[in-house]
């Protein structure tokens, strides 16, 4: 890459940033002192800060960049569209040609008879679009008091008022009255730290029949939907138990309830399929696509929609809707990007190339005396750190100590690694080589040997009791 020199030195953008831009998820007190990292430059899998430091990109910007930064097709792309027609809504019985092409792409990609696309921009604001759609389903279905939509602790679904209620996370739900009316939580399938003395398949089977045990305690007739990522993403890349998903299918097709499949993470090639309900076999009624769908190249997002919903919802008006849906901008960005991924291979080269070299290297860190677990989907990978080696056990310091101290060396490295309280995770660009995965795994190694010491010099290797 070639050095950018068009900047002021990293000092001085880091108070100008400390002065005026409010972070996300961030204690922004601490991160002006500290001073952010400023990301000047990335192409393919790298990154390049304002010292010049070569990082990389471990985690794909956050989860989305899957064809990798710097695309030249994408540039022009979106140049060209912008010079043609750079915005028009989709409102007013109007439509344009890159939302037209890009609904039908995607229709022709999605599973079943997903066919019909209403596109927001995030997976956010899709997600709140999701809320929407199930209740004015089940209305125009004269089930009205079918309104309840219930979603798993620590599932993650967007930060939007309606997004962070679907999610089960509880530091978001402690900050703005959350959840809203009507969304309830079940247990997460998390065998490493949940599943006790119990096997993964009957772990799974257990964790799956809490969703049948919800709905009879609310009451079938007032379940409208149940959500779920296929993997949980942000929740700490956990990976269910191989009988989760059949069980939980079995028990949507019984009470005859909707099931969104939140796919903005797992959708667009992230587990070796298009999406990551073709992995699993879920026959999902409405499908939530965000980041890959534009490799985060512009903000994209969507609710993928069966024949019957799509029809329900057809006979009225749905009073539903935003500035940005189909972009055109946007929608011509990812109909390159899946153009792209189509013609040189993307999906078949994770699960082809990609994802078979990673799992040697990646499970090979099992053998680490930090590590108690290792998991990988594709390329989506996560790692249970563990205070005592051969124990599910947590760790006796706050959750995310260790975590922390870990991902602060994999930053010293120039590595991208994610902690999830004491999980480390990745989901590195779908075009990562072979020769790439080798620098990242050689940069994640060091980085745990590093964390270890530390913790061990610091006396932070003991579980609790």
């Amino acid at each position: 890459m070639r050095p950018i020199t068009n900047h002021l030195p990293t000092a001085e953008l880091q108070a100008l940033d400390a002065a005026h831009h409010m972070h996300p998820f961030t204690t922004n007190d601490k991160l002006a002192k500290k001073g952010a990292r400023i990301i000047t430059q990335a192409k393919g899998v790298w990154l390049k800060d304002s010292e010049g430091e070569e990082i990389i990109d471990g985690m794909a910007g956050l989860w989305c960049v899957n064809i990798g930064y710097a695309r030249e097709e994408i540039a022009e792309a979106a140049a060209r569209q912008i010079r043609e027609l750079p915005y028009y809504n989709t409102f007013f019985q109007t439509s344009h040609v890159p939302a037209i092409a890009l609904a039908a792409r995607i229709a022709e990609l999605a599973p079943g008879d997903l066919n019909h696309v209403f596109f927001a921009g995030s997976g956010s604001e899709a997600n709140d679009t999701n809320i929407r759609l199930a209740r004015h389903y089940w209305t125009l279905k004269e089930q009205p008091q079918r309104q309840v939509i219930i979603a798993r602790k620590n599932g993650y679904h967007g930060s939007t008022m309606g997004g962070a209620s679907l999610g089960g996370m509880v530091s978001m739900h402690e900050q703005g009255m959350l959840p809203i009316p009507g969304i309830v939580h079940i247990d997460q399938p998390y065998w490493y730290l949940e599943g006790g003395e119990m096997t993964p398949e009957d772990f799974g089977l257990a964790r799956a029949r809490a969703l049948e045990d919800k709905i009879l305690e609310i009451g079938p007739e007032k379940v409208a939907a149940f959500i779920a990522e296929p993997i949980q993403g942000a929740g700490g890349v956990i990976v269910p138990p191989a009988s989760y998903w059949p069980e939980i299918q079995r028990i949507v097709d019984k009470y005859g309830i909707l099931l969104i499949a939140d796919e903005v993470i797992t959708g667009f090639g992230r587990t070796g399929n298009w999406f990551g309900s073709q992995t699993f076999g879920i026959r999902p009624h409405i499908m939530t696509i965000a980041k890959g769908l534009s490799s985060g190249y512009a903000p994209i997002g969507g609710s993928i929609v069966c024949d019957e919903v799509a029809a329900t919802i057809a006979s009225d008006e749905f009073n539903h809707g935003y500035t940005y849906s189909g972009h055109p901008v946007a929608a011509a960005i990812a109909l390159e990007n899946l153009r792209i991924m189509e013609e040189e291979g993307v999906v078949e080269h994770v699960r082809d190339v990609a994802h078979p070299y990673l799992a040697e290297r990646w499970h090979a860190l099992g053998d680490h005396p930090l590590v108690g677990e290792t998991s990988l989907v594709g390329l989506m990978g996560s790692l249970a750190l563990t205070p005592v080696k051969g124990e599910r056990v947590r760790f006796a310091s706050e959750a995310g100590t260790a975590g922390f101290i870990t991902r602060e060396r994999c930053f010293a490295n120039n590595v991208i690694m994610r902690h999830v309280y004491d999980r480390m995770i990745i989901a590195p660009p779908l075009v990562i080589t072979p020769a790439e995965i080798d620098i990242l795994m050689d940069r994640a190694t060091k980085a745990l040997d590093e964390a270890y010491v530390q913790l061990k010099a610091e006396g932070l290797l003991q579980k609790a009791v």
